[in-house]
């Protein structure tokens, strides 16, 4: 199955954690998981960026905590043994997404210790420029959810016109 991922964390640099505030994970068919992080994050340590771009757009709905989050998710993947998983520029989104399991031998049996990038393939393809012309965002940008669902739509056209 694939799974399309999104996060939305405060990042400080080297010295800091990143910290984890929302994570969206948006199945091939359709079916989603969105929480957002009632602990593990502190809105003072936000950027402007952040400020202004990510926490307006909270639902403040279903808080859990990191340990929910990560029992939750292997309830949503058991009896998945070859995820697939997908983001966009989502290097930083598969390190936080990882690290709710704790370390990387401790991630669930199955998992692959990577996550697929569609920029990347996009790019590869030559095809990012024409992906985001063709599948406008819906919904708001920088909402862990809707972007996850983003990511869906631009992977179906993105393997629709990927040559043979």
């Amino acid at each position: 199955m694939r799974y399309y991922i999104d996060t939305e964390f405060i990042e400080r640099g080297h010295e800091h954690p990143i910290e984890l505030i929302s994570l969206a994970l948006v199945r091939e068919d359709g079916e989603y998981h969105y929480r957002e992080l009632a602990d593990g994050w502190d809105a003072a340590h936000a950027s402007d960026w952040v400020k202004e771009n990510v926490l307006p757009h909270l639902n403040h709905v279903y808080p859990v905590t990191r340990r929910e989050l990560a029992s939750e998710l292997r309830s949503v993947l058991t009896g998945d043994d070859r995820p697939e998983f997908w983001g966009y520029y989502s290097d930083y989104d598969w390190v936080v997404f990882c690290q709710l399991f704790g370390s990387m031998i401790n991630l669930p049996k199955g998992f692959p210790m990577f996550c697929r990038d569609l920029i990347q393939e996009a790019k590869r393809l030559g095809l990012a420029d024409e992906m985001k012309a063709a599948v406008p965002l819906v919904g708001t940008a920088h909402n862990a959810l809707d972007d996850a669902r983003n990511i869906k739509a631009w992977h179906e056209w993105l393997m629709r016109h990927e040559e043979p």
